[in-house]
């Protein structure tokens, strides 16, 4: 299982990229400017990695999108960040 972090936009083409690249378990972590991928207007590009999606309190946060973020998006602290790091074989990043 790998985790996969990704900071880009989800209108960057680096998502599919991203996608195509996951297996069946690995799990994506939003960073940065990717945490507008957990808005609700979003969701359908993660379809197929449902479940297995995570966004960054602290990046949601700062961009004032924590209140909006979508209820299959799984959201997670730094101390969470580290956990999925520990919890998973890799970790590949995606800039």
């Amino acid at each position: 299982m790998l985790l996969h972090t990704l900071n880009r936009s989800p209108r960057s083409p680096v998502l599919d990229q991203v996608l195509a690249a996951m297996g069946p378990e690995d799990r994506l972590l939003l960073i940065e400017d990717a945490v507008i991928g957990a808005l609700p207007a979003h969701q359908g590009r993660f379809e197929s990695v449902t479940g297995r999606v995570y966004a960054l309190h602290e990046d949601l946060a700062s961009r004032g999108l924590l209140a909006l973020c979508d209820e299959a998006v799984r959201v997670v602290d730094i101390a969470g960040f580290v956990a999925l790091t520990e919890e998973c074989e890799r970790t590949v990043s995606w800039y």
